[in-house]
């Protein structure tokens, strides 16, 4: 790439880099006015890689008093630079990042202590010509996280200077631990004389004094009122429609970062052409109620993903998916299912991808030792961006799985439950063979026949999960799990058609020749021979219509449409049929 033209940032989270060696930024700086102005201690939680840690540094950037000398060159060009603030430059800024701190419960208090003793010192070494050479050799002797924060605090007050702390990933531990150790241990820290109660017992101290502003982040609000007696840390602005494109890029703004590209090269792609492609993926965030009737929301994380390979090799890649993210959504199985039964909040997530939606009442904080409650769970699900707010119904948020990325990590969670639950188990590899057959031969009994002989022969299933919803969500999360097809259900068009449309992945493999269009019907198991007919031939009949349709007809491409009616009673397959068309 031409090195006048500007780089995309992916991955990066140090903003003075990106300004200082030519990446492209998309300007959010307009809104440090909006968060000085309405709270001095500000909470706020996006989903993981969604660019809160750029926004993090930036105002770190911004409020440090030591980048003072360097405002113009920083923020110059950009909007807080030609509408500075009163509070620019004024603060000592200290940011610390709980995600660094991984460790097994038993070396958890010492590593945080570590971490807190390794970044207090470079900041008591950056402003030692603020605070005093003593505030630095006071630490020496100090080993906790705690005594370190209350030594520079003092530093501070003593020479009349404030901090800005920036409190990344906060709620890193009560995921972690209580995932993996449960409540038990999670209390030992988090009460008493639990090491985390005591750090964050002095943020509370100082907070009317000398730590004058605080940003807190993460991606749940969970409530710190046990860990601090009473004092809940910042004011939650998370679904505040004023705060709604903070983090993330909004339509216009994807569009403006492809023209700038367009301009300064030749692509294969149109602008338009390249919106049609992410949107689907990338697309359809919305943080609160207020903002129904504004743009929504992409992963901008995902959006600098695609066009850093686009760029590159001038075409989309073949995976629309970060493999970082999907190591992000891993962190999430663990709170889907936390026992051997199917429980309700796997009974939650069959429900999102089965209807594509729930409703249900979107909790602005919980404890976090109730962070797995069911009564809880889709509040967590909203705040991890695996649904999102798409309307109101009698009062209440509908949820909806907001893009395709979300959804291949649901098939993958619903496949992950049925094998702990049940034992059962499909083997990748023959899956992803009798799908290719599908793809490219037109073969495509075997695959269905695999899966129903694997449903049929674990009998401990039928144990617990019974009916329709049950058998396409299962089928529609394996046939989501291979790279040949988009898995499409119904609910994705308001004008009705197919259970499952299998869209054609043209744009990684544009040979593929076949596309399909399932019905899948359901009988019970004592239903009569007449009855499964006549599911057999209602399947048949709406396969038709379905193949009919524009929508259908255009997002096929260039392949042969083929229509498969499937009936089971149970858990068998009874009817299997082509439609011919």
């Amino acid at each position: 790439m031409d090195a006048a033209i500007k780089k995309i940032p992916y991955g990066m989270t140090n903003f003075e880099d990106i300004i200082s060696d030519n990446y492209y930024y998309v300007d959010k700086t307009q809104y440090i006015a909006k968060v000085e102005d309405i709270s001095r201690f500000f909470f706020f939680v996006r989903p993981r890689r969604f660019g809160k840690s750029l926004f993090l540094n930036m105002l770190g950037q911004y409020y440090d008093i030591n980048k003072k000398d360097k405002f113009e060159e920083i923020f110059g060009g950009l909007y807080i630079g030609k509408h500075p603030t009163p509070n620019r430059n004024k603060y000592m800024v200290l940011t610390l990042n709980f995600s660094s701190i991984a460790a097994t419960m038993e070396s958890l208090e010492e590593t945080f202590n570590t971490y807190c003793k390794i970044v207090m010192k470079g900041f008591a070494d950056r402003n030692a010509h603020l605070l005093g050479k003593d505030s630095v050799e006071n630490l020496r002797d100090l080993n906790t996280g705690a005594a370190i924060l209350g030594s520079l605090c003092q530093s501070a007050q003593s020479k009349g200077q404030k901090i800005y702390l920036i409190l990344d990933e906060y709620d890193n531990f009560a995921n972690n631990i209580l995932v993996d150790y449960g409540n038990e241990r999670y209390r030992s820290i988090t009460h008493g004389s639990g090491f985390f109660r005591g750090f964050l017992k002095v943020v509370k101290d100082y907070s009317s004094s000398v730590i004058e502003r605080i940003f807190l982040t993460g991606v749940s609000p969970v409530t710190m009122d046990d860990l601090t007696s009473g004092f809940n840390i910042a004011d939650n602005y998370s679904s505040n429609s004023v705060f709604n494109n903070m983090i993330g890029f909004n339509e216009q703004e994807v569009r403006n970062l492809i023209d700038y590209y367009q301009g300064k090269m030749e692509l294969p792609n149109t602008t338009d052409e390249l919106i049609n492609i992410m949107k689907p993926w990338y697309d359809n965030y919305c943080f609160s109620s207020e903002s129904l009737n504004e743009p929504s929301m992409y992963n901008s994380d995902m959006v600098l993903y695609l066009m850093n390979r686009y760029l590159l090799n001038k075409r989309i890649p073949n995976s629309m998916l970060d493999a970082n993210i999907r190591t992000d959504y891993n962190k999430l199985r663990h709170l889907i299912h936390i026992d051997k039964t199917f429980g309700e909040n796997a009974s939650v997530v069959q429900e999102i991808i089965e209807k594509g939606s729930t409703t249900g009442i979107i909790a602005d904080s919980f404890p976090a030792e109730d962070i797995i409650k069911p009564e809880n769970f889709k509040s967590l699900l909203y705040y991890y961006g695996m649904l999102t707010i798409n309307g109101i119904e009698m009062g209440d948020p509908i949820l909806s799985v907001p893009n395709w990325a979300v959804r291949e990590q649901l098939y993958g969670y619903m496949a992950d439950i049925y094998k702990d639950t049940a034992d059962l188990y499909l083997e990748t590899d023959k899956l992803v063979d009798r799908m290719k057959r599908m793809a490219y031969k037109g073969e495509w009994e075997n695959y269905f026949r695999y899966i129903a002989d694997r449903l049929n022969s674990q009998s401990c299933i039928r144990d617990f999960m019974e009916g329709e919803a049950y058998v396409k969500t299962f089928i529609l999360a394996y046939l989501g799990l291979t790279h040949y097809y988009i898995a499409r259900p119904e609910y994705e068009s308001n004008k009705g058609f197919a259970d499952i449309f299998l869209q054609p992945r043209l744009l990684q493999l544009p040979d593929m020749v076949y596309s399909y269009c399932i019905e899948v019907k359901y009988a019970k198991r004592d239903a009569s021979d007449i009855e499964i007919e006549k599911l057999l031939t209602d399947a048949k009949t709406q396969l038709k219509q379905y193949a009919a349709s524009e929508w259908i007809h255009h997002d096929k491409g260039t392949t042969e449409l083929k229509s498969i009616a499937l009936v089971f009673q149970g858990w068998k397959l009874v009817r299997v049929e082509e439609v011919a068309l």
